[in-house]
């Protein structure tokens, strides 16, 4: 195939090296016009309009603009719904084919369909390629050819599959002078957008691509202690890098090539987590009904949760009474990041301690995680909740105390977000309903006024818990 005009899409892809998109187009076309679609669609749903999402892509955005007007093309930013959007420039701009990589959430794969369908009667064809995993849908099956739902056999499989040429980089700067440049257009405003600054640029994290190298630099000089060191949240330990490869910012194949051939276990810790990211996009292709808030295991569908409001309300605001999940919670809530212990202490502790249903949570976090991607919070969520593939068995449960005491033996990082217990000594900090009245005197601390008591009892919410999955009606 050759196109004497072709058209990339940008997406979740917000990068101009190492694309599979940008790539073909370029090697197939003569002419290569860019595009990036604010989507109304999208943004339309968002509550909060100042989402540090939004401004992360719209920071991005700026950057790969400039980076193709740099190599003598362009970026269009369009503000509007994408599947009308799109199809309207294509014509206007008389291309013959439009690239783009693949989305796999189903809200994404409706509208690409929509999209084809009004570029077949002109004769424009879409083109789509895998980009933001290394291996998806049927591509790691089973001997017996079925999709896996259990985490090792899968690893196993696709470590056994992985080669130089699934990990190997898009050579776009071959075909680079194929771009097209345009009569230069200035970026539409955040706020013109219809959302507001956040705290993003406050925070240490650099966005665009060049953040994303310059934090996957920073890493690569810790990744040998990434396996020790990830745990621990006030420890320096882990990538900072979800919100470059939710975005593509960054490239998945880069950042498992490093992984794949360093080595080491921390090298091989890191790549484990990479694998499980493939893991759960490949869950929701198989098992689509999971985005339409069902759980993957049938038997957990009608759990019979008793979803107090108040104690969510108190969970999402990180006044629970038990300090590393309300650390977690304030984290989540000034930041709009998680780290990863957490995500699972936060997750387990309002499904099993506070009986709410899981799905509440993961709404929650999908509104206020930077770096929400739908198939990794809702494998996350089922797994905390026991109702997902390869989950945590429902019989397990974290104890939030015995994971405070021991992922943040000091309090460190409960110090930074619950600075009310920063008199605490290391030991009360983990259950300041435990220090005595003389002794929370003496530490101008006033329980129940100044920080809360637990608003359950960890024990006897256990014991409710097992009852509740134990006793549930299966279909």
């Amino acid at each position: 195939m050759h196109y004497e005009k072709s058209l990339v899409w940008f997406r979740r892809d917000l990068r101009d090296y190492d694309h599979a998109a940008l790539y073909h187009a370029l090697k197939n076309s003569t002419q290569v016009y860019c595009v990036f679609v604010f989507d109304t669609e999208i943004l339309n749903a968002l509550k909060d309009k100042a989402d540090r999402r939004v401004e992360f892509i719209w920071e991005s955005v700026k950057v790969l603009k400039t980076a193709l007007q740099a190599k003598g093309g362009d970026l269009m930013v369009l503000h509007g719904n994408a599947r009308e959007e799109v199809p309207a420039l294509a014509l206007q701009l008389g291309v013959q084919a439009v690239f783009t990589n693949h989305d796999y959430e189903p809200a994404a794969i409706a509208r690409d369909l929509l999209v084809t369908q009004r570029l077949q009667p002109h004769q424009i064809a879409l083109h789509h390629y895998k980009d933001q995993v290394i291996f998806e849908q049927e591509e790691v099956l089973s001997q017996v050819g079925k999709p896996y739902s259990v985490f090792t056999p899968y690893k196993n499989a696709w470590l056994k599959k992985v080669n130089d040429f699934y990990l190997s980089p898009y050579p776009v700067d071959a075909y680079i002078q194929h771009l097209v440049k345009v009569e230069p257009t200035p970026l539409i405003s955040l706020e013109n957008l219809g959302f507001a600054r956040t705290n993003l640029s406050a925070m240490r994290l650099p966005t665009g691509m060049h953040g994303g190298a310059q934090l996957f630099a920073d890493f690569t000089e810790r990744m040998q202690c990434y396996k020790e060191a990830r745990d621990f949240p006030a420890v320096k330990g882990v990538s900072y890098l979800s919100v470059h490869l939710r975005f593509g910012t960054v490239s998945i194949r880069h950042l498992a090539r490093e992984a794949w051939q360093r080595g080491g276990a921390g090298a091989e810790t890191w790549l484990n987590e990479l694998i499980w990211r493939d893991f759960y996009f490949q869950i929701l292709h198989h098992h689509p009904q999971v985005a339409s808030g069902r759980a993957y295991k049938a038997e957990f569908e009608s759990l019979n949760f008793p979803n107090h409001a108040e104690h969510f309300k108190a969970w999402c605001e990180g006044n629970t009474g038990y300090p590393l999940v309300d650390a977690a919670m304030r984290q989540l809530n000034q930041t709009g990041f998680m780290h990863n212990r957490l995500r699972m202490v936060a997750a387990s502790f309002l499904v099993k301690d506070l009986l709410i249903d899981w799905r509440w949570g993961e709404q929650y976090f999908s509104e206020k995680l930077i770096d929400f991607d739908f198939s990794a919070n809702n494998g996350g969520w089922q797994w905390a909740a026991s109702t997902g593939c390869d989950a945590q068995p429902w019989f397990r449960i974290f104890n939030p105390i015995t994971q405070s005491e021991r992922f943040d033996s000091l309090g460190k990082f409960i110090r930074k977000y619950v600075p009310e217990l920063g008199a605490c000594d290391d030991k009360e900090i983990h259950a300041p309903w435990l220090i005595p009245p003389l002794r929370q005197q003496s530490l101008q601390l006033n329980l129940g006024k100044d920080y809360p008591n637990p608003i359950v009892d960890h024990a006897s919410q256990r014991e409710k818990a097992l009852a509740l999955y134990k006793n549930t009606p299966t279909k």
